[in-house]
């Protein structure tokens, strides 16, 4: 593969399944792991070839829950902190040939709510999503201009909120 022509992955796992622990949430748990953050991993692995080649971009896209945990929510908080510290070995492994970026977005204007199985906390966190002002074409703005920068800068994080979103 050419130099001009730049591989680029984008890891974009946002499964959140919360709700009370008991036993029964283990399968959600495990399905929210898998998806968040063996999803990730495993599709780095299978184009990181490609990547190293290519002098790509690996993009990640994480979440503010990767930085700061919640009652209720410590292990979709677990996946994305699990996908920041993924990011960053990945970065000093790879760099200067593959640039590694982590986007850890606050609440975005999506249908992530629908997929919480307590209805308590679908609730709670719907009441955060009906006020979302950023949006996914928002987003991807970002990382468009992440992408777009000169190789020699390698633009390691981006953390991203709506202006009214305290945490």
């Amino acid at each position: 593969m050419s130099s001009a022509a730049r591989t680029y992955l984008l890891n974009n796992a946002g499964v959140m399944l919360l709700g009370p622990f008991s036993s029964a949430r283990h399968a959600d748990y495990r399905t929210m792991v898998e998806a968040n953050l063996l999803g990730a991993i495993t599709a780095t692995e299978v184009f990181l070839d490609q990547l190293k080649d290519g002098g790509g971009d690996l993009v990640n896209i994480s979440s503010v829950a990767g930085r700061t945990a919640r009652a209720a929510n410590g292990v979709y908080a677990a996946t994305k902190w699990g996908i920041n510290g993924w990011s960053e070995s990945l970065r000093q492994e790879l760099l200067p040939d593959v640039r590694v970026t982590l986007i850890e977005p606050g609440v975005v204007d999506t249908d992530l709510p629908s997929h919480i199985t307590d209805e308590t906390t679908r609730n709670a966190v719907q009441s955060l999503y009906d006020t979302a002002t950023v949006t996914p074409e928002e987003v991807a703005e970002i990382i468009s201009f992440v992408l777009s920068r000169p190789r020699h800068l390698a633009i390691n994080e981006v953390l991203l909120r709506p202006a009214d979103q305290l945490g």
